[in-house]
């Protein structure tokens, strides 16, 4: 047997634990139950051991095992804290971190695309890797030319252990949902499931990668690393000379610095459609680079959205105002017109307002200050039986071209919540949305 097939099996049997593992707490939880211990107790330490194990299983996993993870990563802050705080370095390691590939593997794929001779094309070249994702491996070199450069190399049979672990965690997905509050986690793995294709071709990622660092050439806040070289699984960036990483920040960093790069953070999420004409579709923090000089790298462009009018839809920014505005009628006669709720389906615009008020409400004030404790009651409230936001969620449809816009835009306010960050949400998002700027914010 070669040495992947044996990885996969290890691999699947690792992810095959996480059902079972369930199953069997689950199992012990009844028992315990019927031996009197409180319901909400035995749920809560069931939810909690769960979530152990697959933060544990995860963070030993590469392919798409990470990349369910750093997924979930972004939504963190949202966890109740007896789960999030004691894994809450298991989550950052998954955005920054995986184990290496080991040099001849990446020799052997340098080689095959970009030639015999590919040592020519640099005058130096780093054997051990300066990162690693969930899909490759990034190495910094010299390119022939002088310029520092950041060579990332994908793993051999990425695609097909990519595949292999969201079919596995998909099958397993209806176990975690009830530790989550708030988030689905079947509709998050098909959403994965469908990028992969993307994800894999770097000469897609080189040509989004380009037109960003076109679009952002100027900016004084954001810095986008040019493509240099780019063939088959391997693609050649300059190099974004930075020790830290946004996830690094969450971590430790200060309040001036949480809030500064919280602000460019958004920024360049949300301008982002209206410079470059895509959506950056990997919100997860270990992405975006911290610069001495107080800009923001930004690396990995195998998620975007190419939206069809260069543009987010002219409807989220007349939605989002009439909200501010406290016109929810509007609102909802807004919400069936662009299909998010259908004809036979009935909503009282009192219930609609009693949901989304409280997401609005970063946009309704000059500044806005982001918290974990914010975000955690967002999402307990949605899941609440006695909430009208309860019921409220169920009858929403998301429209398909709708899915990745609303991973970022739930994402992103996941990550400042997560740095606790105080941001001009409003003014931004009167930036990124030009429909959105006649609101009026409430006094």
């Amino acid at each position: 047997m070669s040495d992947l097939p044996r990885k996969t099996v290890a691999r699947t049997a690792r992810l095959a634990s996480l059902p079972l593992g369930y199953a069997g707490r689950a199992t012990l939880g009844i028992g315990r139950r019927i031996g009197g211990v409180p319901a909400d107790a035995v749920t809560a330490q069931v939810q909690q051991r769960t979530a152990e194990q697959l933060f544990k299983v995860l963070g030993e996993l590469k392919g798409g095992a990470m990349k369910f993870g750093q997924a979930l990563s972004v939504f963190e802050s949202a966890f109740p804290e007896n789960i999030a705080k004691p894994y809450r370095a298991t989550l950052t390691q998954l955005q920054d971190a995986a184990p290496p590939m080991q040099a001849p593997l990446v020799h052997e794929v340098l080689a095959r695309e970009l030639g015999a001779d590919w040592r020519r094309k640099f005058t130096s070249f780093d054997d051990d890797p300066a990162a690693a994702a969930s899909i490759g491996q990034v190495h910094r070199a010299v390119w022939q030319d002088g310029r520092d450069v950041a060579v990332k190399v994908q793993y051999p049979g990425a695609g097909e252990a990519l595949m292999s672990d969201l079919r596995q965690i998909g099958r397993a997905a209806r176990l975690f949902a009830g530790w989550i509050p708030g988030i689905e986690i079947g509709p998050l793995v098909a959403e994965l499931q469908a990028r992969v294709a993307e994800e894999l071709d770097y000469a897609l990622e080189a040509d989004a990668q380009t037109r960003f660092a076109e679009a952002f050439a100027d900016d004084p806040e954001i810095v986008v690393p040019a493509v240099v070289a780019q063939a088959g699984t391997v693609l050649v960036s300059e190099w974004l000379a930075s020790e830290r990483s946004l996830a690094r920040l969450i971590a430790d960093g200060t309040k001036h610095e949480r809030d500064h790069y919280g602000e460019i953070y958004v920024r360049f999420l949300f301008s982002g459609p209206v410079r470059a004409g895509l959506l950056h579709a990997d919100p997860h923090p270990g992405n975006f680079r911290l610069l001495a000089d107080g800009r923001m790298g930004v690396v990995d462009y195998g998620a975007v959205a190419r939206l069809p009018d260069g543009g987010l839809p002219p409807v989220i920014g007349q939605l989002a105002r009439l909200a501010v505005e406290d016109d929810y009628d509007g609102v909802l006669q807004g919400l069936r017109r662009a299909g998010f709720v259908k004809p036979s389906v009935q909503i009282d615009a009192a219930d609609l307002r009693a949901y989304l008020d409280p997401f609005i409400e970063p946009a309704t004030t000059e500044t806005f200050t982001f918290s974990r404790a914010w975000m955690r009651e967002q999402f307990a409230r949605i899941n609440d039986p006695r909430s009208p936001g309860y019921t409220t969620v169920l009858k929403v449809n998301l429209p398909p071209e709708y899915l990745l816009i609303h991973r970022v835009w739930l994402g992103g306010i996941g990550v400042l919540s997560q740095l606790g960050a105080e941001a001009p949400f409003a003014s931004l998002m009167a930036e990124a949305l030009p429909d959105f700027r006649e609101a009026e914010p409430r006094r």
